[in-house]
């Protein structure tokens, strides 16, 4: 059966995958359009197996939310290099992945990976991955998430530098009202721009948890405090006070991307050398 143009436009938009890799699929496969979709997808798996050994430490971390605010997720997605973590189809496709993981049951990331896709139900969240892997050209990985749920309250998000570092507050208040939002916001930000693992290093070796992070941060200097005194924790009680609420920050969650993973270096011009035959 002859290969016709309109034939690749069709699978390019089912799949995704480069204008030539649908003109072989459809000649591999006779025109069969759904033979076609799992020849590439067999393709993607093979292509996602080839570049598993690569190092992924770019990327971004995204948060999704519900609509009532009162849960959330963040979740970090990994891709070689910085250069693909800024692509529009790569950011879309994190942000397909939060939304997944904001609603999801499963108790850890394999688990995850292994539920049914929800933007094709033909695939797995791991096939899905497969399939981006080989549409975008280096190894991905999507590494962790963690959802946070505030019945009592809301939760906060904040991503920074474009997601390189994503946050969530957990708050439990019984007023939510413009500014105890901002506030929440504010404390987000703070988490950002702190790095409260490695003061609690300091304060209490081997005895780093949870807890003592929550600790560390209300422990602060408020970063926009006028007097360059006021804690975290001070700024929450006033702000409590202005607005006959009672708040607790009762949590945070802090990803940044790569961090604990080892970087690839770079050498751009030995690599053009090498595309180049040079």
């Amino acid at each position: 059966m002859a290969v016709t143009a309109a034939m690749v436009k069709e699978l390019r938009e089912m799949t995704g995958a480069g204008m030539m890799d649908c003109k072989k699929a459809l000649a591999a496969t006779d025109g069969d359009m759904d033979k076609a979709v799992e020849f590439l997808r067999e393709k993607g798996l093979a292509g996602a197996a080839k570049k598993a050994g690569r190092i992924a430490a770019e990327g971004i971390v995204v948060t999704a939310l519900t609509e009532d605010a009162k849960k959330a997720v963040v979740v970090e997605v990994n891709a070689e290099t910085d250069f693909v973590a800024k692509n529009e189809k790569f950011q879309n496709y994190a942000a397909d992945v939060a939304a997944q993981a904001l609603v999801t049951t499963a108790a850890d990331i394999d688990a995850f990976m292994a539920e049914t896709w929800a933007k094709d139900t033909t695939m797995t969240v791991k096939d899905a991955l497969s399939s981006q892997i080989s549409i975008i050209g280096e190894n991905m990985n999507i590494r962790r998430f963690e959802q946070v749920v505030e019945e009592n309250g809301f939760v906060a998000s904040y991503i920074h530098g474009g997601g390189k570092i994503g946050v969530l507050v957990d708050v439990e208040t019984d007023v939510v009202n413009d500014a105890v939002k901002e506030m929440a916001k504010n404390v987000a930000m703070q988490a950002a721009a702190s790095k409260p693992e490695k003061v609690i290093a300091g304060m209490i070796q081997g005895r780093i948890n949870k807890e003592l992070k929550e600790i560390c941060l209300m422990d602060q200097v408020y970063v926009k405090a006028e007097d360059g005194k006021q804690s975290v924790d001070q700024y929450v009680k006033a702000v409590a006070k202005e607005n006959g609420a009672n708040i607790k920050i009762k949590k945070f969650v802090r990803f940044e991307t790569g961090e604990g993973l080892e970087k690839k270096e770079e050498n751009f011009a030995e690599e053009v050398a090498k595309q180049m035959g040079m």
